[in-house]
Formats: C-alpha cells, structure tokens, sequence
C-alpha cells in the first residue's frame, strides 16, 4: 500500500464494513471504526511496524489486508463487488508471507469467523468487545517449517 491508496483502501473498508458488520454493532462500534478506518488513521499506522497490502483488479484497489508487529491481522477487507473471488484469500497468503512468526492472530468480526474458520484459524477465547467493537479472538498456528528463516 502507497500512502496515496489511503482513500481508496478508506472507503473499500467502510464499504465492506457497513455491508457485513456494522448492523451487528452499537453505534459505539461504528464510529470506533470509522477512526480506525480514516485515511489519516490509515497513514499514521503505516509509520509504525504494520505491513498494509492491497489487491487490484482491473486497475483499482480491490482489497486491503493489514498486518500489525508482524504477528495479527488487523484488517482484512475486500470491495463488496468483488467479494467471493479469491482476493481474501490471496492477501491473506500474502501477508502470511510476510508474517514473523509461527503464531498469528486476529479479532474477528462475528460474521467473518466462518471465513477465517476455512483459512485455519480457530477460535481462542471468549467473544470480547472492546470500545463497542464486538469480536472472536482466533489464532492461526502456522508449520514450523513455514515459518523458519523468518
């Protein structure tokens, strides 16, 4: 991601959002995030230690996958219209690549638990809310020999 995808990957994640989640949430929920999700959070988070990537399909940005300290998938979003077309899966990989260790996270949303399920994630706590945000912490334990030279 180039800092001046930020818009685009902005709006691709607030479309996903209120398509699939933010019916399930509190108000409080939505608008933590809408910050989370603004351009200039976006920008701000890319000066630290998170690997932000996107997808494009015919010449746009299609989907955003964000990978926090090299261990968790903060985000993992993908453009309503080109949804169900492997572009999940290909960022997802991606970022796996890119991840530092054998042992990675994410605080999924309720209704995105079924897709992590199918990448092999599993749950590993109790359903938690946290600023209105309501998730399923899961882990993914990667093989071994995956993970060595990292």
């Amino acid at each position: 991601m180039q800092a001046s995808d930020a818009d685009a990957v902005s709006t691709i994640c607030m479309a996903a959002f209120t398509q699939s989640v933010a019916d399930t949430l509190p108000v409080e929920g939505v608008e933590t995030f809408a910050n989370i999700a603004a351009s200039s959070a976006f920008l701000a988070r890319m000066q630290g230690d998170n690997r932000m990537l996107v997808a494009e399909l015919d010449g746009s940005i299609a989907g955003v996958i964000e990978l926090k300290e090299g261990r968790h998938v903060a985000m993992l979003f993908v453009c309503p219209s080109c949804q169900q077309q492997g572009i999940g899966r290909a960022l997802l990989h991606a970022a796996l690549d890119e991840a530092r260790v054998a042992t990675i996270t994410v605080s999924a949303s309720l209704s995105s638990v079924a897709a992590y399920t199918k990448f092999g994630f599993v749950s590993s706590g109790a359903i938690a809310e946290s600023a209105g945000l309501i998730y399923q912490p899961m882990v993914l334990e990667r093989q071994k020999a995956a993970t060595e030279g990292q």
